[in-house]
């Protein structure tokens, strides 16, 4: 049986001050939804003292969320979606270009695995990459 979802949790470092902007932040995770081929319900977005910012949109496919401490150029960023229609590595790597991110730390969480008999489990891979500061994959050497 193919997955119920895929889950990305990221974990961004020396991300720019886009990270203390509420309505631009909103803005990026709507567009990684849409960009991802998901429907947007509902968004709701805050500003948590001193700069953080939390967030999340929902999707008909499940959310995408993040949580941010600007004082240490951090965020934590969720992408969960379903369905074969979603491409949500592609909502992840719009999000982590548009914060300018240095450092990301991805684990891939594919839920709802089966073997035909309805007794569900996950699987995960994780792997770190570094970005240059256009946010794209630094060259390995």
């Amino acid at each position: 049986m193919s997955p119920k979802g895929v889950h990305y949790i990221v974990e961004v470092s020396g991300c720019d001050d886009t990270i203390t902007n509420v309505a631009r932040l909103q803005d990026i995770l709507v567009e990684a939804a849409n960009r991802a081929h998901a429907q947007v319900w509902s968004v709701s977005f805050n500003r948590f003292p001193p700069n953080g910012v939390s967030g999340v949109v929902v999707i008909s496919e499940s959310h995408l969320s993040v949580h941010t401490w600007p004082e240490v150029n951090y965020m934590a960023l969720d992408i969960y979606t379903c369905g074969a229609h979603t491409e949500p590595m592609v909502a992840v790597n719009y999000v982590l270009e548009q914060v300018k991110a240095a450092h990301i730390h991805i684990t891939e969480i594919t839920r709802g695995l089966d073997d035909n008999d309805e007794s569900f489990y996950h699987s995960f891979i994780t792997w770190e990459e570094d970005r240059n500061k256009s946010g794209e994959k630094a060259p390995q050497n």
